[in-house]
């Protein structure tokens, strides 16, 4: 998946279309894709691509996320 694909996916799951992924919109993101991913995972993907420390992904994080999620669902 490009990262562009990843972005595309990933904005599906942005319920209250703020531009940014909570803590609950990954959760859902991850349910989504039939991964065993308990929520402190999500919580963990938050806080690896929270640069700025406000609790959401935002667009400029991205990538992060991208990297956290291409590290640890691979090896589910």
């Amino acid at each position: 998946m490009t990262l562009d694909e990843f972005k595309e996916w990933i904005r599906g799951f942005d319920k209250d279309e703020d531009s940014r992924i909570s803590r609950d919109e990954l959760r859902e993101a991850i349910r989504a894709t039939r991964a065993w991913f308990p929520g402190w995972k999500a919580k963990r993907g938050i806080k690896a691509a929270d640069v700025n420390g406000d609790g959401f992904i935002d667009d400029t994080e991205i990538m992060v996320l991208m990297e956290f999620a291409q590290k640890n669902l691979a090896s589910e």
